[in-house]
């Protein structure tokens, strides 16, 4: 066996971004059993698994592990967070995610209003439905998935009460927080110390996803991302989301425990040797990271978009692209 060094990435996705910027660094494996998955074509091997509830999930991560030397395991999807922190917990897998018990909280956005409530972190009011609201309007929400779906404002009870009805499936009543957005892009280390927090503003999303914003130098949101963090102990990324309301000030309203849709903007704000794919890196090699949180570079703006591959009747990318050269044209 070789020296431990390499990166798995599971559930990869079209997250092509995230796949390509870890593979600038080091050995990357994809994972995905969809292949299709447009963002396994970026890494150095991927390989096709068995769906996250299938019982040999967990033991196909293994093999891959052992058989590519690799240090650390990150998720890309909520939907294995869970099942990889009772593999970590078991000592199955180096897999950077919180206690299995924290993955269970928040998968669940109401549990990870309680659990947020307990450790005194600021969260809006939140009930669920048939409870008393304290005032309108609302949000309702479900209590699970991502993507911004099935979210509907409600101006008073009548409309909550109809959208309770109208979601199929267990949902929550959150006050509607009046102000501006933002999300923090945080990274702890195996001991769930905060290394570094780096908040930007949400200037469009676009299906729950941010696809524009910049990275701002907000002494108070660098605070609340490293005490949620480390409150939770969080292994690995991590993005915060909050408002900044004009009544109660700052209100977490998600939590996930992997990398947010914006991943650009930390990679394009961190300085030099220190982007989260390259820490992550450090600590799949066994080093230790020195926390430097709050230092990056602000200002910094990413605007998103899309773009695709042509693959060959074996599933093989072509390397043909519709403009030459690839991508958006060179500075002149």
């Amino acid at each position: 066996m070789g020296t431990v060094s390499g990166v798995l990435l599971t559930g990869v996705g079209k997250r092509y971004d995230i796949v390509a910027t870890f593979a600038q660094h080091g050995t990357v494996v994809a994972a995905d059993p969809n292949p299709l998955a447009p963002a396994q074509y970026a890494a150095t091997h991927r390989h096709a698994v068995p769906r996250i509830d299938d019982p040999d999930y967990v033991p196909a991560l293994a093999r891959l592990c052992a058989e590519h030397d690799l240090g650390a395991v990150v998720p890309l999807t909520d939907l294995d967070i869970e099942v990889l922190a009772h593999a970590r917990a078991d000592g199955v897998l180096p897999a950077l995610v919180p206690d299995p018990e924290i993955a269970r909280a928040t998968y669940d956005k109401y549990e990870a209003h309680l659990l947020l409530t307990r450790l005194g972190l600021p969260s809006p009011p939140t009930v669920l439905p048939g409870e008393p609201v304290e005032r309108y309007p609302v949000m309702v929400k479900p209590r699970q998935g991502s993507g911004a779906r099935s979210i509907h404002p409600a101006r008073d009870a009548e409309e909550a009460a109809f959208f309770c009805r109208y979601v199929e499936e267990p949902v929550m009543v959150q006050r509607l927080m009046d102000g501006p957005e933002f999300s923090m892009d945080c990274l702890s280390d195996r001991q769930g110390r905060c290394l570094n927090v780096i908040p930007r503003t949400m200037i469009e999303s676009r299906g729950g996803e941010s696809i524009k914003g910049t990275v701002i130098a907000d002494r108070e949101l660098i605070d609340l991302g490293r005490s949620v963090v480390e409150a939770l102990g969080v292994r690995g990324p991590c993005t915060v989301q909050a408002f900044r309301d004009r009544e109660i000030g700052l209100g977490i309203t998600d939590v996930n425990t992997r990398f947010g849709g914006a991943f650009p903007a930390p990679v394009y704000a961190a300085l030099p040797g220190r982007t989260y794919p390259e820490l992550i890196f450090r600590m799949a090699r066994g080093e230790q990271v020195e926390p430097h949180v709050g230092e990056f570079r602000a200002g910094r703006t990413f605007t998103r978009y899309f773009w695709q591959l042509e693959l060959d009747e074996d599933l093989r990318p072509t390397g043909r692209d519709i403009v030459d050269p690839p991508g958006p044209p060179a500075p002149s």
